[in-house]
């Protein structure tokens, strides 16, 4: 696959996401991570990223420390760990969540198809390594080298450098893998991208070509979600906590 990023419209069925994944990867001997959102019209950028009120994120993480440190068995430790966290517990972080599933990836695109029932959705395929090429992260001794939060390329990135260093360093969104130590993570097959000042949606970065994009029409999210269902995705599955299983019985019920 070659060029700007791929726009493939149409997915209609699990199976032809499948077909289409198999086409543009199939030879692909790289990792592959997917991405689902429930409107086509998002661009990939993070939950801080978005936010209207630029309250900083050490600020953030002060008032998130202030009252879970009591809650916590065991301190988290640095501030990568506590961006996980606030992550889990939906508050705005410089992370982006994906997944090694598409199935994981397409659940997540059509699950709220009821309350987005005027979007069409999107699965995002990312190359990685691709991506990290264009921050010149890479190792010559591994080809498809992707760093983890404990290694030293990602210095830049935590919150106590972007808080001590100069505002003018923008660095590009990279890819990276963490300690999967929650069983939310490890359900989602859990992956990240993280974002530096640079406001810059990662579809955007360089040519694009890092990323495919699968635009799923509205009308068939809910078919796609209950083949989903039939396949044993469900919120439970996902999110193996109580509220999930009550979330699945009502569902049952309606």
């Amino acid at each position: 696959m070659d060029g700007v990023m791929k726009d493939n419209k149409g997915i209609s069925s699990v199976s032809q996401l499948i077909e289409r994944l198999e086409v543009d990867f199939g030879e692909y001997k790289g990792p592959v991570w997917f991405r689902g959102q429930a409107d086509a019209k998002w661009g990939l950028m993070p939950s801080y990223c978005r936010q209207e009120s630029k309250v900083s994120e050490s600020t953030i993480l002060k008032r998130f420390k202030q009252n879970a440190n009591m809650l916590l068995e065991k301190d988290p430790g640095n501030s990568f760990a506590w961006m996980f966290l606030m992550q889990h517990y939906e508050l705005p972080t410089r992370l982006l969540d994906w997944s090694e599933s598409p199935l994981v990836a397409l659940y997540f695109a059509v699950e709220s198809f009821a309350s987005h029932n005027d979007a069409d959705a999107v699965i995002w395929a990312l190359k990685p390594c691709e991506l990290n090429g264009q921050a010149s992260i890479r190792d010559e001794q591994e080809e498809f080298f992707i760093p983890s939060f404990d290694d030293q390329e990602l210095i830049n990135y935590s919150i106590e450098t972007l808080v001590q260093g100069p505002n003018r360093t923008k660095l590009l969104p990279v890819a990276t893998i963490a300690t999967r130590n929650n069983p939310r993570i490890q359900a989602q097959q859990g992956v990240f991208t993280i974002h530096h000042r640079e406001i810059l949606p990662i579809e955007s970065v360089g040519d694009g070509s890092h990323c495919v994009k699968y635009v799923i029409p509205q009308a068939k999210k809910q078919i796609i979600l209950s083949q989903l269902n039939l396949l044993g995705f469900s919120r439970f599955s996902l999110f193996p906590e109580l509220a999930s299983i009550g979330h699945n019985i009502r569902r049952d019920l309606a």
